[in-house]
């Protein structure tokens, strides 16, 4: 039986003929990374190729790395496998990555959206045999609303706190979603004043990516001049002396994760905004659609929903077990927390 040209083994995806692994879970030598998340990028490869854009945010995160940037399409050749890297729409530096070799063509999507956020490089179809897909969102109940109408309902929410005399709190985890609430805020309602495990990484990305301009917290910010405006802070900020100390305030979160009913309760937040660096699942099925694939590899996510209804509409569909956890992982990992 041919071995095929990406196999689910104990440390991750492996191309064999090219001895390469793609977003490895495990120690290896050689490691082709999508994006800076930590269920994606992780700390012990000796070798890391990435995009060039997520080089500064995988060294960022993981210290002294032995890591290389290759351009969107740029073509590398490893022992006769060509491998390339092209948008996912995720987060910034984000990438899909194609495996050829010999007529047979792969894409691995580590996360991805289709829908643009105004900051990240946009997504872009790939074509391909088979293609191994994300479902952290993949169930039909998943719709997201289009950008600007969530955006019109944050800055409205910032205007009536700020109307009231109170702060507003907005959660989004560090990398990625944070960056993308700093872009699209109105900031003619007021000042952005961000965490210092944000604004670390708004440092990072702000050589490579158009960001408005932000204010540290610090331990001698002026509560008095915080008063009224916009604080952007990781999940793990709340109900610590460090938020408490700017009260009067109002708290939300931005996640998929709140179109689900309960679920601000659950995170003791006052207002959850619908807002995901994920698919839903009609942009799913139309990334599926546009690469032409025969072959459908369901991972992290919804797998059995997703995978079974694939086969209903046809295609070669299986799930596969990996440890990248989605929007779970990218909350949970933040624990830089200010004292």
């Amino acid at each position: 039986m041919k071995t095929p040209l990406l196999q689910f083994t104990e440390k991750g995806i492996y191309c064999q003929q090219a001895n390469v692994y793609l977003d490895p879970w495990k120690k290896v030598d050689n490691a082709l990374i999508t994006h800076g998340h930590a269920d994606h990028s992780r700390w012990g490869h000796k070798k890391y190729i990435t995009q060039h854009d997520n080089v500064p945010i995988i060294k960022h995160r993981l210290g002294a790395i032995e890591a290389t940037g290759v351009n969107y399409n740029e073509k590398i050749i490893i022992n006769n496998v060509t491998f390339s890297f092209h948008p996912a729409g995720h987060i910034p530096g984000s990438s899909q990555i194609r495996v050829a070799h010999k007529g047979d063509v792969w894409v691995f999507t580590g996360d991805y959206k289709l829908h643009p956020d105004g900051l990240s490089v946009p997504y872009e179809p790939v074509k391909c045999n088979s293609f191994i897909t994300e479902c952290t969102f993949g169930l039909p109940a998943f719709k997201w609303r289009p950008q600007q109408e969530v955006f019109n309902d944050i800055n409205e929410w910032w205007k009536t706190n700020k109307a009231e005399g109170k702060t507003s709190v907005l959660f989004g985890y560090s990398l990625g979603k944070a960056q993308r609430l700093i872009k699209n805020l109105d900031t003619s309602i007021g000042t952005i004043y961000t965490h210092a495990a944000v604004e670390n990484l708004n440092e990072v990305i702000r050589p490579h990516f158009s960001l408005p301009d932000t204010v540290r917290i610090t331990a001698d910010t002026d509560k008095k001049a915080i008063a009224g405006n916009i604080i952007i802070a990781p999940p793990s900020a709340h109900g610590t002396p460090w938020l408490r100390r700017f009260a009067p305030f109002v708290t939300a979160t931005a996640s998929g994760w709140m179109a689900f009913r309960g679920a601000r309760r659950r995170r003791a937040v006052d207002r959850g905004f619908v807002l995901s660096d994920h698919c839903d699942w009609n942009e799913l099925l139309t990334a599926i659609k546009e690469t032409g694939c025969e072959k459908v590899i369901t991972t992290h996510g919804y797998t059995d929903v997703f995978s079974k209804y694939l086969q209903t509409l046809g295609y070669d569909a299986r799930t596969e077990q990996t440890q990248y956890e989605g929007e779970n992982a990218e909350t949970n990992e933040e624990n830089e927390v200010t004292s």
